[in-house]
């Protein structure tokens, strides 16, 4: 587990307890060939070293497969998603515009083209905004046809896209509030088009931003990205709190669970700050104490 990480999972455990709701935990190993053995244990362990005990079992999507099928099946009998057959090489060259780069020009959409095989299956997007208001990042509006279009539900190699994923879980664990990052928060208006579309209740959203190293990069991509030391949790823990914008505890707590019990009884998601930071010392050191990603 990464600073970055640890400074979404520390907001959410917050909100979740400040409210007296359960805190739940989900492992997204969708894609088997980028799954690290091992990796999940280890980020559980540095929780659980952390103090931030989760409501429940840990839901892994390995295991949610027939869902996610049931879900596309649904789409399919609706209307509401497509076959396609292009590469990524097509789209990249014949792609329109989009807020993360060539946006699907639709080849697919009324019908494969002569000679072509389904490969992935798109979601046909609407003209038209998606609205929500996000708890830290305030109103937010996109519309889904033009920033992003026709975006795909289940991949060529027949894995399910995260998006379909999340909405599915989202709705079978019964969450009503989302707490996560900021990177995240493009993804929210396919989600709730695709809550819509399945006649799914829509969570309320509060992306917290991103921890980022002194050339504005995402800390997870940049070389500043080491984990957070469970052995010493403390120092990681305090500096989260100060980077989400919080009260100073003082006096400084002794313990992480000193620190966990005063912080739900602290928590402020109106201090939390929108925009993207780079990770800082806590007062008083020269540098950083807990390594970070």
């Amino acid at each position: 587990m990464h600073f970055g990480s640890l400074v979404a999972a520390l907001a959410s455990f917050l909100d979740a307890r400040r409210r007296g709701g359960e805190w739940l935990v989900r492992i997204e190993d969708l894609d088997p060939p980028r799954t690290v053995a091992g990796a999940a244990d280890r980020q559980l362990a540095t929780l659980e070293a952390l103090g931030l005990r989760w409501d429940g079992p840990v839901l892994y999507q390995s295991t949610r497969t027939a869902a996610y099928a049931a879900a596309l099946d649904a789409l399919i009998a609706r209307g509401l998603v497509y076959p396609c057959g292009c590469s990524r090489k097509e789209i990249a060259a014949h792609g329109l515009a989009g807020l993360e780069g060539p946006r699907y020009p639709g080849t697919c959409r009324d019908g494969l083209p002569p000679g072509r095989a389904p490969r992935a299956w798109r979601f046909a997007t609407r003209p038209g905004p998606i609205d929500f208001v996000d708890r830290i990042q305030g109103p937010r509006h996109q519309d889904l046809a033009n920033a992003i279009g026709d975006f795909v539900v289940r991949r060529a190699d027949g894995i399910h896209a995260y998006q379909l994923a999340v909405v599915v879980d989202d709705a079978w664990q019964g969450i009503t509030n989302v707490v996560r990052g900021a990177d995240l928060i493009d993804s929210t208006p396919r989600q709730i088009a695709l809550q819509q579309a399945l006649g799914l209740s829509t969570p309320t959203y509060a992306h917290v931003p991103l921890v980022v190293d002194g050339a504005g990069r995402k800390l997870s991509k940049s070389d500043a990205a080491q984990p957070v030391d469970p052995r010493d949790p403390l120092p990681a823990l305090l500096r989260a709190w100060a980077f989400l914008g919080q009260a100073p505890l003082e006096p400084r707590p002794a313990s992480a669970a000193e620190l966990l019990e005063r912080a739900v009884a602290g928590w402020d998601i109106a201090r939390v700050p929108r925009r993207p930071r780079r990770l800082g010392p806590l007062a008083g050191e020269s540098s950083p104490s807990a390594r970070a990603r």
